[in-house]
């Protein structure tokens, strides 16, 4: 299997094929919004970068190209001047100009978008005209435009006629259900957990390469069914393909499967700051995961080779922080993961005062990474072996983040995917204290808190020269270690699996683009 970033994506290996009929592809999950500034999710994210697009855009490779801006570039010190493209139509025929960049930012950077993290630098924008939009930043923020490629632009008119000018993350409004992009896909039909479908859009400024008349979303959430569906034919795609039937499909020849190393890190978080616990027979009792070397312990006693080896079946990377070793900023030097070491673990456990163990929650999703339920099983059997009694409560992704949000856990699984492959970016999101205020920390469930971190953020953010950059991001990675602030267990597999006359691009951050499909 390939494992570097380079290699991630799959050529295009024709484009001349004749028009294809309806495309239809399956999935565990279906996009909880349609709303691009609501939720900041891969399934969201990742379905709706077909229908909307952002200044700019990842390629086949995921280096950063021009889209809805042409060009950008740095205004001195204070931020980032982008020059749009002229004559782009939303789905709806209305025209694009910088208004909707501006309206699009203040709309993300409300208190009620999930997105708001992406513009924590930002101090201001301007439209300098119909064409040129320029973001002003508190401190020189060079990774700026890598930050906010999936910053997708809504038309303003439209948006704001069918009263969505606030983001609906945990209710509804139009936008959650209804789109109008510049995208290369236009959605016909959302029916939420059943189907979406999408057609291609006549009035799409770039060229289409793709072959496609229609395309249908179907998420289905058990593996065989998913599985039975694709050598049926009554899907072309489906992503994940079940690790336990890779070989099953390779050696069909009406199907083929991909194969390659997510972005996307699978770790468990705790909640580090909540007074007691909230589930199982200890629920009331002062919370142990506020103590470090309580979360170190279970570091220690997850054993991350043997769930590699037999849940996941070699087809992930063991990993010892918040980003891959394909990541900028990625630590060489505190690579090596916590040992697996039950009587250090037990050690450390008694050192806290937990010699006997104790009892608590766990919560994880059943349909949205590979194999999770699966893996905290595992953990659960693990822990047990140190005296922690688990109990543990699976549910749908769909029910999961409101838990998170809620803070309903006392350890929880996450996978995080850098949108901007850079290792400043779960720092902001995962690590940092939680402030909405500076739009910082917004998916950090737990509160984990440590004022240095918080201090070295900001100069992670501006700092220009690579190696100086490098030893403020090796001081936070070794801070969030020393701590066990999450646990770090493995890069998830990329196992994507299509019908044999199906060409399309798997990239690593697992984001399915219906523009490079092409069905033969």
């Amino acid at each position: 299997m390939r494992k570097t970033l380079a290699a991630t994506a799959v050529a295009l290996l024709s484009v001349q094929a004749a028009s294809a009929e309806t495309f239809r592809w399956a999935g565990t999950t279906d996009p909880q919004t349609m709303d691009p500034h609501a939720v900041n999710s891969a399934p969201v994210l990742g379905f709706l970068n077909n229908v909307y697009e952002g200044l700019m855009r990842r390629n086949q490779q995921m280096q950063i190209e021009p889209a809805l801006a042409t060009g950008w570039e740095p205004i001195g010190t204070e931020g980032w001047r982008f020059h749009l493209r002229k004559d782009v139509k939303f789905h709806d025929g209305s025209d694009f100009t910088a208004e909707d960049v501006v309206f699009s930012y203040e709309r993300a950077t409300r208190p009620e978008s999930d997105v708001s993290s992406w513009f924590a630098s930002v101090s201001g924008i301007k439209a300098v005209d119909d064409y040129t939009v320029e973001f002003y930043t508190a401190a020189p923020n060079p990774i700026f435009p890598d930050t906010i490629t999936n910053f997708m632009i809504m038309d303003k008119g439209w948006t704001e006629a069918n009263s969505s000018a606030v983001p609906a993350k945990d209710a509804e409004n139009f936008a959650t259900r209804n789109t109008n992009g510049t995208g290369a896909f236009k959605v016909v039909e959302r029916q939420p957990d059943l189907k979406t479908v999408v057609e291609p859009f006549g009035g799409w400024w770039d060229e289409a390469t793709h072959n496609i008349t229609s395309a249908e979303y179907t998420p289905i959430q058990n593996p065989a069914t998913a599985v039975a569906a694709l050598l049926s034919g009554e899907v072309d795609m489906i992503n994940p393909v079940p690790t336990q039937d890779v070989a099953r499909l390779s050696n069909s020849p009406d199907v083929k499967v991909l194969e390659d190393i997510e972005a996307r890190v699978i770790m468990f978080g705790f909640a580090n700051q909540a007074d007691t616990l909230k589930y199982s027979a200890d629920a009331g009792k002062p919370n142990p995961f506020k103590d470090a070397r309580v979360r170190q312990a279970v570091n220690h006693a997850i054993n991350v080779d043997a769930i590699v080896q037999t849940i996941m079946r070699g087809s992930a990377q063991p990993v010892s922080q918040l980003v891959s070793p394909a990541m900028r900023g990625y630590s060489e030097s505190l690579a090596e993961r916590p040992a697996y070491d039950l009587d250090k673990a037990r050690a450390l456990l008694a050192e806290a005062g937990y010699a006997d163990g104790f009892s608590f929650g766990m919560k994880c999703p059943n349909n949205r990474y590979i194999n999770d339920e699966a893996v905290c099983q595992a953990a659960v059997g693990m822990l047990a072996q140190i005296g922690l009694d688990v109990e543990l409560e699976t549910m749908p992704v769909s029910n999961y983040w409101p838990e998170l949000r809620a803070q309903n856990f006392d350890m929880y699984m996450l996978g995080w995917s850098p949108g901007s492959f850079d290792a400043e970016h779960p720092i902001r999101f995962l690590v940092t204290t939680p402030n909405p205020e500076k739009k910082l920390g917004s998916w950090n469930f737990g509160a984990f808190s440590n004022d240095r971190v918080d201090e070295l953020l900001p100069q992670i953010q501006s700092e220009i020269d690579d190696d100086k950059r490098q030893a403020l991001l090796d001081e936070s990675t070794k801070i969030l270690q020393d701590e066990a602030g999450y646990v770090p267990m493995y890069v998830q597999a990329l196992l994507w699996g299509a019908r044999s006359n199906v060409d399309l691009t798997q990239r690593a951050d697992n984001f399915f683009m219906l523009r490079w499909v092409t069905v033969n």
